[in-house]
């Protein structure tokens, strides 16, 4: 089919032109389907003529249910004609769509940036951090234990609230007035004790009775995440519903016969061998981050296209909307929380996008020289492991499939690229 091509900077624009005729066939086509598919009085699933469906649903409609395919099938056969190598997918607009008309459709697609200069990654380092735990954290962990352990006992009716205790209050903050987004908590826990809370409401409420209200203006925290509020008073309305007592256990011989080891040296010896596999996991993660980011920065590409940064934008908005909804949040509450809108939040994805874009043609750079590959030998437990979890059928036929099966190579062997890195980067 007719086309034309422009190429700049990095990005090839299509404009695909499908003659009438074509376009009528593939309507005719799109009809059948819906025949089979609709139920038209006084036809049989698919016995119903193309001018019955054509009156039934509309030519637009027809019009629409062809246009993908017929799309799809003029943007592949430009893009082997071309053999240009691309990444990401294709952006379709459609110029002109009209029955009985030639369509005509651009395509944005971004061409694979090349790596112009590499940077020599048996001359660059990344240095090697200690993982064995420090008797500081150790100690921070037995007072997290005992934490956990501690045992609440509810204060007579009478008694006032002091340092150590907790307090369950109902907690409201306004602004002239006004409550905050999110500025109301019912049954909201306080504990005197720990450090976490806005400066001075702990002091506000010490003394108080169960039943007990007060009212006081505090300065939110300079550095608050909720910009437009960091550093301005607010007003504070706290009732004390419920006073506990906290008996916090001393972390000894005892405690540890009571958690099943034989003395506080093994419960010492099994949280330093808890957080040392923290640590460890947390370090591996920090050298492959330091590792890519140091190559990247090292190296020298071409032109980047906005197409391939905007896609890689819209990847991490999915994982933050993945994320957020992990912990029962939407993204835009998330946003009103934090006073921005989708706009700014790609603007601040920006700069992290394009390295993330680097770093992959940095690693696809020097798989190719490496010469990396991922057998099938290798690939087939791999992929035995993820149909283990599924009973579905449908979903193991998809994960043994050529796509899923190209993409997990693809994650192995930058696995393997990564390790390479370390072995020769880390000291």
């Amino acid at each position: 089919m007719p086309y034309t091509l422009e190429i700049k900077d990095n990005k090839a624009t299509f404009t695909l032109t499908i003659p009438a005729e074509t376009v009528e066939a593939g309507m005719q086509h799109a009809s059948e389907h819906m025949s089979e598919e609709s139920s038209i009085p006084g036809f049989r699933p698919g016995k119903a003529s193309y001018e019955v469906v054509k009156q039934r649903v509309g030519e637009m409609k027809l019009l629409e249910a062809a246009a993908e395919e017929l799309i799809r099938a003029a943007f592949v056969d430009a893009m082997l004609k071309e053999d240009l190598e691309t990444v990401g997918q294709p952006y379709f607009n459609a110029v002109k769509m009209a029955p009985g008309n030639d369509m005509v459709i651009t395509a944005e697609v971004a061409l694979f940036p090349k790596v112009l200069e590499l940077a020599d990654y048996e001359k660059l380092s990344v240095e090697k951090k200690d993982t064995k735990p420090s008797k500081e954290t150790i100690e921070s962990a037995k007072k997290e234990l005992a934490t956990m352990q501690t045992k609440e006992t509810r204060k007579v009716a009478g008694e006032v609230l002091v340092k150590g205790d907790k307090a369950v209050v109902n907690l409201t903050m306004k602004k002239e007035g006004v409550v905050l987004e999110g500025g109301e908590g019912r049954n909201h826990g306080i504990y005197t004790a720990e450090p976490h809370y806005i400066d001075g409401i702990v002091e506000k409420i010490l003394g108080a009775k169960e039943g007990e209200e007060r009212t006081f203006t505090l300065p939110f925290p300079k550095d608050h995440y909720q910009k437009h509020l960091a550093g301005q008073n607010i007003d504070f309305t706290v009732v004390v519903n419920e006073i506990y007592g906290l008996d916090t256990p001393t972390i000894d011989e005892e405690f540890a016969k009571k958690v099943g080891l034989e003395s506080l040296a093994k419960l010492e010896e099994k949280l330093s061998e808890n957080m040392q596999a923290e640590n460890e996991e947390e370090e591996r993660l920090r050298q492959d981050r330091e590792v890519l980011d140091l190559l990247a920065e090292k190296s020298k590409f071409e032109a980047i296209p906005d197409l391939l940064i905007n896609q890689e934008i819209d990847k991490m908005t999915h994982e933050l909307e993945h994320s957020l909804k992990d912990r029962g949040l939407e993204i835009d509450s998330y946003l009103k929380s934090i006073n921005k809108t989708p706009a700014d939040l790609k603007l601040d994805f920006a700069k992290a996008a394009l390295r993330r874009v680097q770093v992959g043609l940095v690693l696809k750079e020097i798989s190719k020289k490496e010469k990396i590959e991922v057998t099938d030998a290798e690939l087939d437990p791999e992929l035995d492991k993820i149909a283990e979890q599924y009973d579905d059928e449908e979903i193991k036929k998809r994960i043994y499939g050529p796509d899923y099966r190209e993409y997990v190579r693809a994650q192995h062997v930058n696995r393997k690229t990564i390790e390479l890195l370390k072995s020769k980067m880390v000291k």
